[in-house]
Parts: structure tokens; C-alpha cells; sequence
């Protein structure tokens, strides 16, 4: 075996396979879905901490949402862009480089779980123990479910990638559009058993949690909505709990597909596209199901608008 390829700390990714007649078009929506991104994701968090109306449980908690979004999508969308319009065999990335995007990248699924269930269980208090919400969702409440969601996202991924770098490797070539962990012990000519078998054990535990959660969190959410005789409750209920319930069913469907792709080395094209989808479709939606929902947000937009058209006519 020649010595370039043995632990050799420049890797090259196969990146998307796309034709020359959908390159640009390709390159422009991605390049326009990460600006739209970036700025309504930030738009989010801004509004969040300088209007004061919003500075409730629900909304410091949702900032974690656009948080992850921006940093998920920034870690990997500028090199994704950069390759689409290299040909394939400039598309090289290093070794450092190449484990950082992949802990970005699964931080960046896992964390949406993470903090989705934190937000269900504060849907759950609101609805289920409004008169002791106040007392249960105090700002040292809020901190401790950011943490805890950040964290075990940490330690999850963090295992999961500590147990591919201690692997050797003796290929270079990365068959994702970016880098990920499957790619990254896909290198390696050891066995790679125990990354399987936590591999696999970490999709199980994450889904069934996370899936488990929102089961049961709105099993009793509902059970409350139809023995409650409040109106006023049961608006509410539907609100901020269906808002949240499509942006799981967004993030759910979104990381199912990946693993449905997986089954069928035919459609590996179709595979890499979902990948890329999976940070870019939630990031986009996200603010916008969250936008349109919330009585808040809008109020803040249209007083920031009427504003402007005020002092544009003086």
C-alpha cells in the first residue's frame, strides 16, 4: 500500500452529482435558501431578546432552533457551494476539517431532537399546569433544558466521532457531498463493528426518545384540550402546539428520508440530495411556520413596518 494513502490528512469528497445544465440553477437556490437562512434565522433571535413581549420560556427556548440552524448550515453551505462549482478531483478537504464538518453536521440533527423535546415539554406545563407554569418555567428552568439539550447532543456525538478517529485510514475518498461519520469510517480498513453497532444504537435511543416524548407529551395534551370546556385553552393549545407539531413533522420526515435512502444503493443521487435538503429545508422553514404562527412575531412585524411607511411619507 503506497504511504500517501495510509492516514493521509487530505481527503477528497465526491460532492453533488449535478449536470451542467442544472450547475447555476443548483448553486443559485442553494446560495439563496442559506442567505434567506442566515437572515431570518437571525432575524428570529434578534427580535427575541430586543422586544421584551418576547422574552417568555417558549421563546428563549425557540431561540435554540434558529441558533442551530445558522450553525449548521454555515459550518457546511459555503463549502457545499464552493464544491459544486469545482470539477471533482479539486474537491479536497483536510482531515481536521473534514471531522469538524461531520461533528457540525450531526450535532446539527441531533440538537434539532434535542431542543424540540425541551419545547414540547414547556407546550406541556403551559397547557397541563398553566397555574403553576410560572413557577415551573423560571429562567433557571430555561437554562437547564438549553443545557441539558446541548449537552447530550455533545456527549452523543462526541462518542460517536471519537469512535471513528481512533480508526486508521487507508482510502481518501469521502462518498457524501460532505462530510459525515459514515463517510469518515468508511475509510478506514479496520473493523469498524463497534461504530455500527453505537451507530445504530444512537438512531434508536435519539428516535425513540424523541418520537416517544411527543407521543406521550401530546397524548396528554390533547386528553386535557377535550375533557377542558375552555375556549380561550383550547385555542391556545392548538396555537403553539401545532406550530410546534409541524416543525417536528418537518425535521422528522426530513432525517427519515436519509435513512429510507440508505436501504437502496440505486439511489444514491437521490440520497445526497436529501442530505443537503435536511439542513436547508428545516433552516428555511422553520422561521417561516414560527413567523406566520405566532401572534407576537407578526404584531412586531407589522408595527415594524408601519413605522417605516410613516416616516418614508414624512
Amino acid at each position: 500500500m503506497e504511504n500517501y494513502t495510509f492516514n493521509s490528512l487530505t481527503l477528497q469528497l465526491e460532492g453533488l452529482n449535478v449536470s451542467k445544465g442544472y450547475l447555476y440553477p443548483a448553486f443559485l437556490f442553494i446560495l439563496f435558501s442559506y442567505l434567506f437562512i442566515i437572515v431570518a434565522n437571525v432575524g428570529i433571535v434578534v427580535l427575541v431578546f430586543i422586544d421584551k413581549n418576547l422574552q417568555q420560556p417558549m421563546y428563549l427556548l425557540l431561540c435554540n432552533l434558529p441558533f442551530n440552524d445558522i450553525l449548521g448550515n454555515s459550518i457546511l453551505v459555503p463549502r457545499l457551494l464552493i464544491d459544486i462549482l469545482r470539477p471533482p478531483s479539486e474537491r479536497l478537504i483536510s482531515y481536521p476539517e473534514c471531522v469538524l464538518q461531520a461533528f457540525t453536521t450531526h450535532m446539527f440533527g441531533t440538537t434539532c431532537h434535542t431542543v424540540l423535546i425541551i419545547m414540547a415539554f414547556d407546550r406541556y406545563v403551559a397547557i397541563c399546569n398553566p397555574l403553576r407554569y410560572a413557577s415551573i418555567m423560571t429562567n433557571k428552568m430555561v437554562i437547564k433544558l438549553t443545557v441539558s439539550a446541548w449537552g447530550v447532543a455533545f456527549v452523543m456525538v462526541g462518542i460517536l466521532l471519537g469512535l471513528t478517529i481512533r480508526l486508521n485510514r487507508c482510502r481518501t475518498m469521502i462518498e457524501s457531498p460532505y462530510c459525515d461519520n459514515a463517510g469518515l469510517f468508511k475509510l478506514s480498513c479496520e473493523s469498524v463493528f463497534i461504530n455500527n453497532v453505537y451507530g445504530l444504537t444512537f438512531t434508536v435511543v435519539l428516535f425513540t426518545f424523541s418520537i416517544g416524548s411527543m407521543v406521550i407529551t401530546y397524548s396528554k395534551i390533547t386528553v386535557v384540550c377535550l375533557t377542558s370546556k375552555s375556549q380561550s385553552l383550547n385555542s391556545k393549545a392548538l396555537k403553539t402546539c401545532s406550530t410546534h407539531l409541524v416543525v417536528y413533522l418537518i425535521m422528522i420526515f426530513s432525517g427519515m428520508s436519509i435513512i429510507a435512502l440508505h436501504r437502496f444503493p440505486q439511489y444514491s443521487d437521490y440520497r445526497k440530495l436529501s442530505t443537503v435538503l435536511f439542513h436547508i429545508v428545516p433552516g428555511s422553514l422553520n422561521p417561516i411556520v414560527y413567523g406566520v404562527q405566532s401572534k407576537e412575531i407578526r404584531r412586531f412585524f407589522s408595527n415594524l413596518f408601519r413605522s417605516k411607511k410613516v416616516f418614508a411619507l414624512k
